[in-house]
């Protein structure tokens, strides 16, 4: 299967529109705690089109399965996926010495290993999971630099940074004439707007390509759930029953309505939504399930919104007002 592929900001690097977050593999009580059931995800979503994998080296229940998984996966056929992974968050790694996490000594331990347990000599997108209030941003760009340079990695992107820290990053790349962060990593959909006061401002003013995570808010807006319940094996109703209780029922079953009068369904309203912004290049969906991978590359290029549907739908999930606003 081929799918549509897109831009990572005003990078040469081209992903797919639906990206496979790997934050699930190595994690406990899942289908793909296991190397057999990582491979069967990792097979079908090279089989539907999927090219980005993203993980982070602090996921799985023991920190740096997911990599490890990955690595073991993939082998034999690493140029065919275009591999991103995250480093500096705030899990304990395991490192013997402290160290802040963006600095360069923690950056050339933590691409050391990540490279190590991926099985691979370099990675495609190396992300700063987390800011790092501890260490100048200069220094960590310029500890990217070097392992740009020493082809260790091709492209790097950071996570969670606020509008201003992303701006304060492109400020000091042009300033120093450095290598520059191409990508934003950040949460965001339909229920969770909150990026598009100052991040997505901020990314496209800087032409940086964004990434979405959680883009399905915890499976509320792939439409398994109803007001009635839904999958008894699923996270929210095992493990984050809170969630399904705190959800805005009448807002998502007007969406269900609104996905049913234009004969899609919820997940690929959602997909569509968000790769209707420009600034998106994949959308990152985890799955454990070879069903799950398919239905998310079926939804990277099944439907988009024209002004009309992007109008209804702001209706539906209107952006909350800012709680620092002043009155």
């Amino acid at each position: 299967m081929v799918m549509s592929q897109r831009r990572v900001g005003a990078s040469g690097l081209l992903v797919s529109a639906t990206g496979l977050g790997c934050n699930n593999f190595g994690r406990s009580a899942t289908a793909t705690e296991t190397i057999g059931g990582t491979r069967e995800v990792i097979d079908a979503a090279i089989a539907n089109g999927i090219t980005l994998f993203d993980t982070a080296d602090m996921y799985g229940a023991v920190a740096g399965t997911s990599e490890t998984l990955i690595g073991e996966a993939l082998e034999g056929r690493r140029d065919r996926v275009v591999l991103a992974t995250k480093f500096g968050h705030e899990r304990d790694m395991g490192y013997a010495f402290p160290a802040a996490r963006g600095s360069r000594r923690y950056v050339r331990r933590a691409v050391e290993e990540s490279l190590r347990r991926l099985r691979t000599d370099w990675i495609d997108l190396y992300q700063l999971h987390l800011p790092d209030p501890e260490t100048p941003i200069a220094e960590t760009n310029d500890a990217l630099d070097e392992l740009v340079r020493e082809g260790k990695i091709r492209y790097y992107g950071h996570s969670n940074f606020s509008g201003w820290q992303i701006a304060e990053a492109e400020f000091t790349s042009r300033q120093r004439s450095s290598g520059r962060f191409i990508s934003a990593q950040n949460h965001y959909s339909l229920l969770a707007r909150a990026a598009e006061r100052e991040v997505l401002p901020a990314v496209e003013r800087y032409g940086l390509g964004f990434f979405p995570y959680f883009p399905l808010h915890n499976g509320l807006l792939s439409g398994k759930f109803t007001r009635e319940g839904g999958p008894a094996s699923s996270r929210i109703m095992s493990a984050r029953r809170h969630v399904w209780d705190d959800a805005p029922w009448d807002a998502l079953d007007g969406f269900r309505a609104f996905c049913d009068e234009r004969g899609i369904t919820m997940l690929e309203a959602s997909f569509g939504w968000l790769l209707a912004h420009s600034v998106v290049s994949s959308v990152i969906a985890g799955a454990t399930s070879v069903a799950q991978i398919e239905a998310n590359a079926a939804a990277g290029d099944a439907w988009r919104p024209d002004a009309a549907d992007l109008e209804a739908i702001d209706a539906l999930f209107p952006l909350p007002e800012d709680p620092g606003a002043r009155v």
